[in-house]
């Protein structure tokens, strides 16, 4: 396992700079381009680094396209350990890749496209124009026309809350946040947040005011647990939909002079790099984002070389992976 100060290393970085880089740290002054190779760096030191090959030339040209912009990458660093290891994958097998900021204007041959997290109509009608073979990854919006990687969700946060009852917890909270697509226009669901509720439905638990919405940031993270920590009756346990939210909602509590894991159980998902530094570590779903973009590489390549008409929906497994943020819950 990497530790911060090979972070600090491999990111020309004092140890300092990293840990309050990893934390959120809003007091830190530092350029989003230094953060921005902070995250990259514990990224890469996650996997075995995969040396490109000299000598050959590349066989294909694939479009990348990001749902996230480089800043929003940083604060959630999920999608950006999709990307690289997509850009990992792509220079292993000789595949040119190019990232699409602009699709009005791009006007490069395309054997394919992987697109990167979530799309409307109107977005997918433009990226359609640059090449008919399309990989989708986090979203399958259409499985009868397009190749997709996703992860099972409802297994993943069915795992989470029969795991919290487990352990004694009947008053579970939900954090999470809303996204929309075109433009604004279109709000996505999210299975994190319906699972949610159906558990507590199916298990008779109250949960009307134990839902809070933001965005999928620290900031917003700290926000609504603020507004959970406000009431007395307060939940015991609560399941975060993403671990920049859960660093945040971390923040809150402490200011609160409440301790992690002995008065407040905390669940995140998608185990970035950071989930495991934070004190005390995080509780999360491991979601495996380098098999992810291995998948859609290989998925790629397949539309390429066999011309395949029938699509294809590849769900990855996730993994809950418990360390020291969740306890038995010693109340009623």
């Amino acid at each position: 396992m990497a530790t911060i100060k090979d972070i600090a290393e491999k990111a020309s970085v004092s140890i300092a700079t990293v840990s309050r880089v990893l934390n959120y740290d809003e007091s830190l002054n530092v350029a989003d381009e230094t953060k921005k190779r902070i995250f990259e760096a514990a990224e890469e030191l996650n996997y075995v680094t995969i040396k490109e090959r000299k000598g050959r030339k590349n066989t294909h040209t694939i479009g990348i396209i990001h749902w996230y912009s480089d800043k929003e990458e940083i604060i959630d660093p999920y999608y950006l350990s999709i990307r690289m290891a997509i850009d990992r994958c792509c220079s292993k097998n000789l595949i040119k890749f190019l990232k699409i900021d602009d699709m009005e204007n791009f006007n490069e041959n395309l054997d394919g496209i992987i697109a990167i997290g979530k799309f409307g109509d109107g977005e997918i009608s433009k990226i359609r124009k640059l090449s008919k073979n399309i990989v989708f990854v986090d979203s399958s919006p259409d499985e009868n026309l397009y190749d997709s990687v996703v992860i099972d969700f409802r297994k993943a946060v069915n795992e989470v809350m029969e795991y919290l009852t487990s352990l004694g917890h009947t008053k579970i909270a939900y954090i999470g946040g809303e996204e929309f697509v075109d433009k604004g226009k279109k709000q996505v669901l999210d299975y994190r947040q319906q699972t949610y509720i159906e558990f507590m439905e199916k298990r008779n638990l109250s949960f009307k005011d134990f839902i809070k919405l933001g965005k999928f940031t620290p900031a917003s993270g700290y926000e609504l647990m603020k507004k959970f920590l406000q009431n007395k009756n307060r939940p015991t346990a609560y399941f975060i939909a993403n671990d920049s939210m859960a660093i945040g909602a971390y923040k809150a509590i402490s200011e609160a002079g409440l301790k992690i894991p002995n008065d407040i159980s905390i669940i995140g998902f998608n185990d970035i790099s950071t989930a495991q530094f934070i004190i005390p570590p995080l509780t999360t779903v491991k979601v495996y984002t380098e098999f992810m973009g291995e998948t859609a590489v290989d998925l790629i390549i397949e539309r390429i070389k066999k011309d395949r008409e029938i699509s294809k929906k590849v769900i990855i497994p996730t993994k809950l992976i418990k360390r020291d943020s969740v306890e038995k819950c010693l109340t009623k």
